[in-house]
């Protein structure tokens, strides 16, 4: 017999329970920073709400259709991960008072969104980006009161949108990025939803949360993509 879908509300009570006990990132060697004290803090806002507009394609979803989580493109132009699907957050700076408040900080500047409508649930142990020399905190959030966003700096990011979970998980839209990085050949996970490739310190991040939160389903790790360059 298949099981009902976690509806939202069950999603943001699951995904808080998450952030209590914490998780494992299971990441290759090559994530590895050979001096944690020296790498640059941030942080991003792992956003998950109620889609108003557009439930996900898929007929069988694992979790409700209208669940969805928020993505932006960053700019073409970056020096570090140009172009990439990426959660809104950033370097924390000084007069940040927590990782959570820094990726609130951040999420607002670059989507434009308004804080008073996000719930935080808690934060989960931060994952390296050795190729930026960050080691960065994700912040699981609850949209509890949604509001428009888009890119407000298109310096930094060109496109803000609302990805239903859904489409993340269904088995045809995941596969793994296969790349070099430090001389050593890395699998990824990633998520390729329409025109959109999620890979990366983005793509690992949701990958280890939906096996954790054990909404992830069965899915070919032997299929291939290439990372968008």
């Amino acid at each position: 017999m298949t099981s009902s879908p976690t509806t939202p509300a069950g999603a943001r009570t699951e995904l808080a329970e998450l952030c209590a006990r914490g998780l494992d990132w299971r990441v290759d060697p090559t994530r590895v920073l050979p001096d944690v004290s020296a790498a640059r803090p941030a942080a991003v806002l792992v956003l998950f709400g109620v889609l108003d507009a557009v439930d996900a394609d898929v007929d069988r979803p694992a979790v409700a259709g209208d669940l969805d989580v928020l993505l932006q493109r960053r700019a073409a132009t970056l020096g570090h991960h140009a172009g990439q699907v990426s959660f809104p957050g950033g370097r924390t700076e000084p007069t940040d008072l927590s990782p959570a408040a820094a990726a609130l900080r951040e999420a607002v500047e670059e989507t434009g969104l308004d804080p008073a409508g996000v719930e935080v649930l808690g934060v989960l142990p931060p994952l390296a980006v050795p190729v930026s020399n960050h080691l960065v905190t994700p912040v699981p959030a609850w949209w509890t009161r949604p509001s428009q966003v888009a890119a407000v700096d298109h310096g930094e990011t060109v496109d803000v949108f609302r990805v239903p979970v859904a489409d993340l998980l269904a088995p045809a839209n995941r596969a793994s990025v296969v790349h070099e990085r430090f001389g050593a050949r890395v699998r990824t996970p990633a998520f390729v939803v329409d025109d959109l490739v999620v890979w990366g310190f983005t793509g690992i991040v949701l990958s280890r949360m939906f096996d954790a939160l054990g909404w992830a389903v069965p899915w070919d790790v032997r299929r291939e993509v290439r990372p968008p360059h």
